[in-house]
């Protein structure tokens, strides 16, 4: 386990995790410590081998998008190639939920700047 990432990465497989929570930061708009949970939700159970693992021959994109988007109404899930997805309607798209805010897949300190910052805002709306 990494500081960030809850499966066991070497120092390039780490690179390679942190360009798809790049990804979700800058396509879908989305905090790095969600970017990262939604990432260490997705790919958990995975076992990861050493850079390069066969998860490289895609780029980080093909495996960032799943944990943001669900499947359009075709059954496809968004690849990251701009020709392959020219024909899908990212404002169609399904978007899972963020994880539980006490699930393990938070692990970034960021997060609890982030778990802080929601329980005041939800404190000045009562």
């Amino acid at each position: 386990m990494t500081e960030e990432f809850v499966l066991d990465l070497d120092e390039g497989m780490l690179g390679y995790f942190r360009e798809m929570a790049d990804v979700l930061v800058e396509r879908c708009g989305i905090s790095r410590a969600e970017a990262v949970a939604r990432i260490n939700r997705q790919y958990a159970k995975l076992e990861i081998g050493p850079y390069p693992d066969l998860m490289c021959h895609e780029h980080p994109e093909f495996w960032a998008l799943p944990a943001y988007y669900g499947r359009d109404e075709h059954g496809r899930l968004p690849t990251g190639d701009p020709d392959a997805d020219a024909h899908i309607d990212f404002s169609r798209l399904p978007v899972h939920p963020a994880p539980a805010k006490d699930s393990p897949f938070w692990t970034s300190a960021d997060h609890c700047a982030c778990a802080v910052t929601d329980a005041r805002r939800a404190a000045r709306r009562r």
